[in-house]
């Protein structure tokens, strides 16, 4: 994970096709990087104390943000989007698509509360790769 040479991320992205089954491909300071595929629905959930970076790496992604309103936010391939901490948030993606993710080390991918979480999301901090 980390070390001295260079990760090619679509390498990694090459290793797993699981949506919602992030990977954890280095880390900088106490923040893992994370690689992820979003297809169909996550969970809504919160990460309480942290913020949330997504970088859309390939495909289209919706996040739907609860801030005070509900509203949806779109991303496309190159854009980012930071879920400040204490927001509900339920990212999406109707394509499928890559996604570079920034947490604290040790973030479950379902928040501190969450709604009931469906079969096919993966509740883990991330797998190392």
């Amino acid at each position: 994970m980390v070390g001295m040479n260079p990760i090619d991320l679509n390498e990694v992205l090459a290793t797993f096709d699981a949506a919602w089954s992030p990977r954890i491909v280095t880390r900088v300071n106490d923040y893992d990087i994370r690689l992820a595929r979003f297809d169909g629905e996550h969970v809504w959930h919160v990460h309480t104390d942290t913020d949330e970076f997504f970088l859309v790496l390939d495909g289209e992604i919706e996040i739907g943000v609860r801030d005070p309103d509900e509203r949806v936010v779109t991303l496309s391939r190159g854009q980012v989007f930071v879920v400040p901490k204490g927001t509900f948030h339920k990212p999406s993606s109707k394509t499928g698509a890559s996604v570079l993710l920034v947490e604290p080390a040790g973030t479950l991918s379902v928040g501190d509360a969450h709604d009931e979480v469906p079969e096919h999301v993966d509740v883990t901090t991330g797998h190392l790769v």
